[in-house]
């Protein structure tokens, strides 16, 4: 009885020794995860959340991917011909654009004549246009890329690109058509600059944690930077982003003043941009946050302004030139500049004068000019942390 009774208090004496033992275990790891939440919640504080906003192709991704290569490691391999599917689909989608585009020209234009493509290209047409409207496109033959050619050296087509404004051809037409062979190669991996000219819409969101000196995050600030979709139906999206955010950075593309929306033909894009631009200013959450309007696709807006007057939109409608070459093209930027800076005076309640806002001239795909606008939203940024503080 005795010895029956020992065994039994030694073997519950072996339980709580093995439970003791699984307690503690399960104690320290408790207390690790413990630590390990508190040590990424500190440092979270110190993480600076910057939300990037702006209307459809207003170039806002690309900036996006510029962060990506310029603060991070860049783009690998496997994530640069993950982009191979994308471009081919740019060149089908924009090809198919010129070819209806130049139908519809030759259709309803008094000069109808100069839109007819030559008889020889007309299959070579019918049949690329038939490709651009698959969901699926196949990858780019040299044979595709060879009719693709032909049919954008057609003198229709060409002519039809050059009132691509009105056809929303893409930003990165010329530059596609002007690279097909290389694209076509049975071996292809896109270049860092094929990646920046690919085109796709951005939906839901995307985000990137970075900082503007490098390596050494104890010299400057660390920014997590949030990408949405810009498109009318993708900014439902942005709402619940809108909380503790440390600057705005909102793009504009200054060079669209005489295009239509992708989502909707009747509205001019600048008018869109400045709705947008007047709309989130006046959102209660954003009563302390920084601004930095990047006036952007500077790039395009110089060529352009030269050809098609600033008045054709409505907002700008009082311009005047006063001036030809350079000299215009700054005189129609600061214009463009100051109508951004009165809109922004003008929607800012008195309670919010104090809020930082900074106006840059930016071109996108320019990585070195994007480096420079960083390094410079990086001190802003931290004047105005190290002010508030009291240490300035």
């Amino acid at each position: 009885m005795l010895s029956h009774l020992s065994r039994s208090m030694g073997l519950l004496c072996s339980r709580n020794r093995r439970y003791n033992k699984q307690d503690t275990e399960e104690n320290v790891q408790d207390s690790e995860i413990e630590r390990r939440i508190v040590q990424e919640t500190e440092a979270e504080k110190h993480i600076q959340k910057l939300l990037l906003l702006g209307a459809g192709e207003s170039g806002k991704s690309t900036i996006f991917k510029q962060i990506k290569l310029l603060f991070q490691t860049g783009f690998d391999e496997a994530e640069l011909k993950s982009y191979i599917p994308v471009i081919h689909a740019n060149v089908y989608q924009t090809i198919k654009v010129l070819h209806d585009g130049s139908k519809e020209l030759a259709q309803n234009d008094k000069e109808f004549s100069k839109y007819v493509l030559s008889s020889e290209n007309k299959d070579i047409g019918e049949k690329l246009s038939d490709i651009g409207s698959r969901l699926d496109y196949p990858r780019l033959t040299r044979e595709h890329a060879h009719d693709i050619e032909t049919l954008w050296n057609d003198a229709a087509i060409q002519e039809t690109y050059a009132r691509g404004n009105e056809l929303q051809v893409p930003d990165c037409a010329h530059y596609f058509m002007e690279n097909l062979q290389r694209l076509s190669d049975v071996n292809y991996i896109p270049t860092k600059e094929d990646v920046l000219y690919a085109r796709v819409r951005t939906t839901g969101v995307v985000e990137i944690q970075f900082s503007p000196v490098g390596e050494n995050k104890k010299s400057g600030e660390v920014y997590r930077l949030f990408d949405v979709g810009g498109q009318k139906n993708e900014r439902r999206k942005w709402i619940h982003l809108f909380e503790g955010v440390t600057a705005v950075i909102f793009c504009a593309a200054i060079s669209e003043y005489d295009q239509t929306l992708f989502e909707d033909e009747q509205k001019n894009r600048m008018m869109e941009t400045k709705e947008l631009f007047e709309w989130v200013l006046k959102q209660e959450c954003f009563e302390k946050t920084s601004f930095m309007l990047f006036l952007n696709k500077f790039d395009i807006f110089e060529k352009k302004v030269l050809q098609v007057p600033l008045s054709v939109c409505e907002w700008f409608k009082d311009y005047q030139p006063v001036s030809t070459g350079k000299q215009e093209i700054e005189h129609a930027y600061e214009f463009v500049k100051k109508k951004f800076e009165e809109l922004y005076f003008q929607t800012t309640s008195p309670d919010r004068v104090d809020r930082v806002f900074k106006v840059y001239r930016t071109t996108a795909l320019d990585q070195k000019l994007i480096k420079k606008t960083f390094k410079l939203v990086d001190e802003t940024l931290r004047r105005r942390n190290l002010l508030e503080a009291g240490l300035l």
